[in-house]
């Protein structure tokens, strides 16, 4: 099975420099002083078709106060790329699941099978009441159960009532069903998470953990689709630094480390440490707010999550080092990998002509269209030795 790449579109701008953020906390920080790239549609057209031109499936999109509403961006983004798939974040307290329904049907039509949707609860209590959500946390999950219980009932074309603890539809229908219907990402590290993840989720998404802590989540959440006769595929969200040498990717993070200044990372830290987010909680025990020992295992590096809500972490290395990681990933049961860098085009380029080509030599991943990267003269050939360790 090839493995499946996704880039990132930062809707809240991006920079030279980590722009900080998320999980509550507002954009900005470390990345203002480095001359912040906007957000404009030209900008992430930009990176949407490097990414899309490298060989990745698709981009992810934020979702939150902090970034641009994810459905709109792509919507119009989707005319600026050919190939390039969209895993839209959104929250589903925030719209109605028919609505949402609808509007993933009305996706598949105009940009037919580049919709994938990533559903995210919302972990912020503070945040779900600035859009006007006052459930706790607890009855988010279970309001996102029935949610996507209603919202896969509709895909499959039936008539839908229901009366649940928290959503209510009756008669429900769609006139025109996604065609096909769009995969469903899903993470989260609470209990409750898990039993949605297990009935719902076609792809689970974890951040970027060291490996023995993925391994746990994959058995964990393997285990409850099990319980509920379902299987389920795993993905990873991850940053990255690759570049031809190891000491050039580590002096590229020690020069984006050096541009967070102590009172950014006391400000975004304290911002985080109310988060009710059991996932967020884990990355933050990762580095414990400290700038010593952020190399967490082999080339897996802590320092993103110091200014910056959600994912964490960065596979940090050479080229050939970066793909021995992701390699090791896959062996546990991650197949789909959700990366990024700062900044985001330069980033897309360092690891889709450096790692991807290395992954393609050793068959464990093929461009989704012709021309792949792994196939240009002169690239496969210096990722002989990392393919050659993977056959063994």
């Amino acid at each position: 099975m090839s493995l499946t790449f996704h880039w990132f579109l930062p809707t809240y701008g991006d920079s030279r420099h980590v722009i900080g953020g998320g999980h509550g906390v507002p954009a900005g920080g470390a990345g203002a002083a480095g001359g912040q790239r906007p957000a404009d549609l030209g900008y992430l057209a930009q990176i949407g078709r490097a990414a899309e031109q490298l060989g990745f499936e698709g981009a992810l999109t934020p979702t939150g106060a902090w970034c641009e509403d994810a459905w709109l961006t792509t919507a119009m983004l989707a005319r600026e790329t050919e190939r390039l798939k969209f895993l839209v974040a959104f929250r589903p307290g925030f719209v109605s699941p028919t609505l949402a329904a609808q509007m993933a049907a009305t996706f598949q039509r105009h940009a037919p099978g580049r919709l994938l949707l990533n559903v995210v609860t919302g972990g912020e209590s503070h945040e779900q009441r600035a859009y006007g959500d006052f459930l706790d946390k607890k009855a988010r999950y279970a309001r996102t159960g029935e949610f996507l219980s209603i919202v896969r009932d509709l895909w499959r074309g039936e008539s839908v009532t229901l009366h649940g603890e928290h959503l209510r539809v009756e008669e429900a229908r769609l006139a025109r069903v996604p065609d096909p219907v769009p995969p469903v990402y899903f993470g989260g590290s609470s209990p409750e998470a898990g039993e949605v993840a297990a009935r719902h989720s076609d792809v689970y998404l974890t951040w970027g953990e060291p490996p023995a802590q993925v391994a746990e989540k994959i058995e964990w959440i393997r285990g409850l689709a099990a319980a509920q006769g379902r299987t389920v595929r795993f993905g990873i969200r991850l940053h990255v630094i690759s570049r031809d040498t190891a000491d050039q990717a580590w002096a590229e993070a020690r020069r984006l480390l050096d541009g967070f200044s102590e009172e950014a990372v006391r400000a975004v830290q304290a911002g985080l440490a109310r988060s009710e987010s059991v996932g967020q909680q884990r990355m933050l025990a990762l580095h414990g707010g400290s700038t010593d020992g952020l190399e967490i295992s082999p080339n897996l590096w802590a320092g993103i999550g110091l200014v910056r809500g959600g994912a964490g972490t960065a596979l940090v290395g050479s080229h050939t080092e970066v793909a021995e990681r992701i390699a090791e990933y896959h062996r546990l049961g991650i197949d789909e990998f959700v990366m990024s860098g700062h900044p985001h085009v330069e980033e897309a380029y360092w690891f889709g002509e450096g790692v991807l080509p290395r992954l393609a030599e050793a068959g464990l991943w093929k461009h989704p269209a012709s021309g792949a990267p792994g196939d240009r003269p002169g690239i496969a050939e210096a990722s002989v030795p990392f393919a050659a360790e993977v056959r063994r």
